[in-house]
């Protein structure tokens, strides 16, 4: 074994069983056994074990994901080849394996699935039918229920699927749908089960188990149901200075009563909220206290057995219990259509919603001042986008103010019997990609300056570098119509030092010849320039054009990848189809904003004027206002007659000096074929000291991984594999 591995520890390996029925009523203190064929005793306890609680169930659907039907599900041909075998006696094709056996909707051919881990054999009989035969949706035999429902697997999108049809389907090969009964683990029980109830054996290369570490700054959070993503962002946060500093500040230094801090006995003070799951503040104080504290920080010790009918538990790991911050997780999610739900989502996604929630928070708290130790600050920087017509040379420049740098990632297949599937990439090959010189990228253009429909030039480049830089690296492409991960490594410059001094822009040269405004007035209103290309491609794929247009709005333009990222991201949002309202040049022709409207932004700490203002400049659209307001803090509110009248913007975030070096700090690694799914994990850098007493670690070995509540020292080869294959990187600057 040569990396991180997660073993499953099988009971059937440590314990022979021996299974018998006794009513505990007839004897209550060594009960009465009840005499009965082995064939009974097994259908009776099988019935009691397989059956789920409603707790269970609820934790089914906590964890079981978006699945929709597919093109090969609603376009699905058969081909009637009789009923197969009964329950009992069905079996592979091609192998003597009598369950986790799946049934071809096209054919009827029976043949076993892949091995699943904490399930089931599998010798991937079913993938070798598809193979060879192109049948691609199978459904599972054994999870069929009365009610419709069953696992429907799509090889040819390699994900699972809906089948709306089923019992019609199933009635081809002489299955009644009615009279099914349940008798086999669904995929869904399978990964809840690998997830919650097995103990993870974490192995070093040497095949040694990784040593848990207790103490402050390294306490574990428990998994809710599909909130990984959220506890690796969590971690990846407070072992940052800057939020350790603004919401655990006090600890070190300050007095503690009945174990609270200073700072938060502070806020609980004044805090204004009537309950504090209600208050953002009180919930990142709760949070903080709870992961940098170390009191929560200790081995799990189970309780010993009581009552006649407990059992002694064998030895496990001494993991931690961990943190559930679901208090946390409702206030941030709430009224979001997707992190107010159970199902999983995207790490960089809930990064970026949580830093403008909490920004949104603390502008209301202090009315609108800025705030010195605000921490979500250190990620922001600015963005510097200039355009050069080819036409007149003559070049316009903008810059957007970003928290995160995503960033694609070139994949170069290679063949098939050469091991890896994908070339490695260097870090920097992707950024040039992205930034400079390397990255610069021609489109069609509308020149401002009269020279009509011509080709530009456009060039990213930083205008200022964040404190913290998170780099978000898109790995996935289109397969069946369906956004697919894809493993490609990427290759970290030595010693995790990254230098940006080469991607600097500097803004408008002395000769350089800027092109003129747009012309200001009624016949000026109207969409902005799009990517003509892209579009076409775009609605090319099936996409409506409204929504394509939003896509490459919301992107700048940028290329059909991003366009396609963020129509996947933003495909459930309730206004997706509506129609684009162009914005009109001169704001006095803009709609009167609603009462309502301003007085939202107005309990927000914003005047009414400037409320009102925002509203117009960005057509009546709350969240893009409040954006709006965040960027221009020292307007005051008034609305010039003239639309050419000057605003004073606030200034770029981040900072220009050079040298730009960083040192990563973190990383979140996802697990899993899937973007819809899968397991996010988080590996932390972090000093020797802080691992605890007694600890003989390196200096080289200061990563520790957490997965959930589980906390350990990840050995450094395991470590410099996975931060290949890593989804998003933290650096610090230094």
């Amino acid at each position: 074994m040569t990396k991180l591995a997660i073993m499953q520890e099988r009971e059937e390996d440590k314990w022979e069983h021996h299974t018998s029925l006794k009513c505990w009523k007839c004897d209550p203190v060594e009960g009465k056994e009840i005499l009965a064929s082995v064939d009974t005793v097994k259908r009776l306890t099988d019935g009691v074990m397989q059956s789920l609680s409603s707790a269970r169930q609820s934790e089914v659907q906590a964890w079981e994901e978006e699945i929709t039907p597919c093109e090969h599900t609603l376009t699905l041909e058969q081909y009637a080849t009789g009923n197969i075998p009964a329950e009992g006696l069905a079996r592979c094709a091609s192998c003597e394996l009598t369950s986790n056996l799946w049934l071809c909707l096209t054919c009827g051919a029976l043949d076993c699935g892949r091995y699943q881990y904490g399930g089931t054999g599998g010798n991937g009989h079913a993938l070798e039918h598809f193979t060879s035969t192109q049948h691609p949706v199978c459904v599972k035999l054994g999870t069929i229920t009365p009610e419709g429902g069953a696992d429907i697997y799509c090889y040819a999108c390699n994900d699972a699927r809906i089948d709306p049809e089923l019992p019609t389907h199933l009635a081809t090969f002489g299955i009644n749908v009615a009279s099914q009964k349940k008798s086999e683990k669904s995929m869904t029980e399978l990964q809840i089960e690998q997830n919650l109830a097995f103990d993870f054996s974490l192995t070093a290369e040497d095949g040694s188990a990784l040593r848990p570490v207790f103490g402050p700054g390294l306490t574990g959070l428990r998994n809710l149901g599909n909130s990984c993503y959220m506890a690796s962002v969590l971690q990846a946060l407070f072992s940052l200075t800057q939020f350790q500093q603004r919401y655990y500040g006090g600890a070190s230094s300050g007095t503690v009563s009945n174990g609270v801090f200073e700072r938060a006995a502070a806020h609980w003070e004044t805090c204004s909220q009537s309950l504090p799951a209600d208050c953002l503040e009180c919930q990142m104080l709760k949070v903080a206290d709870g992961l940098l504290s170390g009191r929560y920080s200790k081995p799990h010790v189970e309780s010993p057995p009581s009552g006649g009918l407990a059992h002694s538990t064998p030895e496990h790991t001494p993991w931690q219990t961990g943190l559930k911050p679901a208090g946390f997780k409702a206030l941030v999610g709430k009224g979001h259509a997707e992190f107010a739900t159970m199902r999983q989502q995207d790490a960089e996604e809930f990064l970026g919603h949580l830093l403008t929630v909490l920004r949104r928070f603390n502008h209301q708290v202090n009315s609108g001042a800025p705030d010195e130790a605000e921490p979500t600050e250190a990620f922001a920087f600015g963005l510097e986008q200039r355009l050069q017509c080819l036409s007149c040379r003559r070049v316009r420049y903008r810059v957007d103010n970003m928290d995160i740098l995503s960033f694609g990632v070139p994949a170069q297949e290679l063949p098939a019997d050469t091991g890896p599937k994908y070339a490695p990439v260097t870090l920097m090959q992707c950024l040039g990609v992205l930034l400079g010189v390397t990255g610069q990228e021609e489109l069609e253009y509308q020149c401002e300056g009269g020279c009509g429909k011509v080709s530009a030039v456009r060039l990213l480049q930083f205008s200022t570098f964040p404190d913290i830089l998170v780099l978000h690296a898109k790995k996935f492409q289109l397969k069946n119509w369906v956004p697919t991960k894809l493993d490609i490594p990427i290759i970290l410059p030595p010693g995790d030092e990254l230098v940006l001094d080469a991607f600097l822009g500097q803004g408008l040269q002395p000769d350089e010849e800027q092109l003129p405004e747009s012309s200001s007035g009624p016949s000026s209103s109207s969409l902005p320039q799009l990517n003509e290309e892209a579009l076409e491609q775009l609605e090319g794929m099936g996409f409506p054009l409204v929504r394509c247009q939003k896509a490459l709005l919301a992107t700048q333009n940028q290329d059909v990848e991003s366009a396609m990222e963020w129509l996947f991201s933003h495909m459930d949002d309730p206004d997706i189809d509506e129609p684009i309202q162009s914005k009109p040049r001169d704001t006095n022709m803009a709609p009167e904003p609603s009462s309502d409207q301003i007085a939202m932004l107005a309990d927000m700490g914003f005047t009414h004027a400037q409320a009102r203002k925002a509203l117009i400049e960005t057509d009546g659209n709350p969240e893009r206002a409040v954006e709006w307001l965040f960027n221009h803090p020292d307007d005051t509110g008034e609305i010039a007659p003239s639309s050419n009248t000057l605003i004073q913007k606030k200034p770029v975030p981040g900072s220009s000096r050079l040298p730009a070096r960083y040192r990563l700090k973190a990383f979140i690694s996802h697990k899993g074929p899937s973007v819809h799914s899968g397991h996010y994990v988080a590996h932390i850098r972090l000093p020797p000291t802080q691992l605890g007493d007694g600890m003989d670690v390196e200096e080289n070995d200061e990563w520790v991984l957490f997965n959930d509540e589980k906390v350990v020292v990840a050995d450094k080869t395991s470590v410099d594999e996975l931060k290949k294959l890593a989804y998003m990187y933290i650096f610090e600057r230094i």
